[in-house]
């Protein structure tokens, strides 16, 4: 009897090393590849395989070597890092939130500053982000908490997760020995998604009706609020030079914004915050949502806001010209200008695509 005891005490105890063993050498796998980059940056000559931002991002800014963020939704996503890097002579890397929405882009810029000292901001102002509620969706949107806090009690869920170990490190072992993975390119969905005037009319529904037009001070109340967000990142950081600028949305979305009878609003939140920004001398805005040559051809879309990657290098080269740009002295023309432009996609632009039967309209 003792001695099946004992044998049942060793087999029970070289059960406990091996599972041991084996929960140590699964954390410690995860812990060295560490595919979202939550404790450090490339190692083992891995390159920075960077698709997945909701898990990726927070890490990245926290823990790699960079002087330059390109901040914005996804119509920055298919910005190559390496034309911003040879045009400034910078190191850049994304911080980027699908929604663009201002407390969540703020965020990620304080992250990246608590160990960094950044040069330059580009800024895509997205004009829903001007009238998003001015607080962080992280949490309520599903994004994986464990990796934004700063407690090391739940990194259990990413230590021993099946996903990242069967697919994320092999994922990122393939692309940094097997692929032709290119790291300026991340979290570019391009490669993906084809551009033309059909895809984007077949994406864009149209509103039934067209509504009054609502009244321009309709969100003051949380205007501000993300005024005094961006403002207090600027005034916060006078060594970094901030490129704000509002993209190059087609006339598919004015024509919707026209119609839902949001325009007028849109508008006035631009013009507040751009006068608000340009208070500041480490600040320039740019304005390409009257670019004639792109945002009325619509083969340069997808639906009614995402542009082609070409647009994203135009937009930039422009910037570096110095075209486009708002001052103080300009920026309400330029903006009454944006207004003009909508009206005329509406009473002429917008005709031909109606009279071809070509647009889809929303269901009542």
């Amino acid at each position: 009897m003792k001695k099946e005891n004992m044998t049942s005490k060793n087999f029970i105890k070289r059960l406990l090393i091996t599972v041991l063993a084996l929960v140590v050498f699964v954390g410690g796998v995860v812990f060295v590849f560490d595919p979202f980059y939550h404790y450090h940056g490339p190692c083992l000559g891995l390159k920075a395989i960077l698709n997945d931002k909701e898990y990726q991002c927070i890490g990245t800014l926290r823990h790699f070597d960079y002087d330059t963020l390109l901040v914005g939704s996804s119509v920055m996503e298919n910005n190559d890092n390496a034309w911003y890097d040879e045009a400034y002579g910078v190191k850049s890397i994304k911080a980027i939130r699908s929604y663009g929405a201002t407390a969540d882009l703020c965020y990620l810029m304080d992250e990246a500053y608590k160990n960094h000292d950044i040069k330059y901001v580009f800024y895509n102002i997205d004009p829903s982000a001007l009238n998003a509620d001015a607080v962080t969706t992280y949490e309520s949107t599903g994004c994986p908490m464990y990796l934004y806090d700063h407690n090391p009690l739940n990194d259990v869920q990413y230590l021993f997760n099946k996903d990242v170990l069967l697919e994320k490190i092999p994922y990122q072992i393939a692309n940094s020995y097997l692929g032709d993975y290119n790291e300026g390119l991340s979290y570019n969905w391009a490669k993906w998604k084809s551009f033309s005037s059909e895809m984007a009319l077949g994406l864009y529904y149209r509103p039934i009706d067209v509504v009054d037009m609502m009244d321009e001070h309709v969100y003051d109340d949380v205007l501000a609020d993300n005024i005094a967000l961006l403002t207090k990142e600027v005034e916060a950081h006078p060594e970094t030079q901030f490129m704000f600028f509002y993209p190059a949305y087609s006339m598919l979305w004015w024509d919707g914004v026209y119609r839902t009878g949001q325009r007028d609003a849109y508008i006035y939140c631009e013009k507040e915050m751009t006068k608000a920004l340009l208070q500041y001398d480490n600040v320039r805005i740019f304005c390409f949502q009257n670019e004639p040559d792109v945002t009325t051809n619509l083969e340069n879309y997808m639906d009614a806001i995402h542009f082609s990657p070409e647009i994203n290098r135009l937009m930039l080269d422009q910037m570096i010209a110095g075209e486009y740009e708002m001052t103080l002295d300009n920026y309400e023309e330029i903006l009454d200008g944006v207004k003009e432009f909508s009206d005329s996609v509406v009473n002429e632009l917008i005709i031909p695509y109606e009279e071809q039967d070509k647009l889809t309209y929303e269901i009542r």
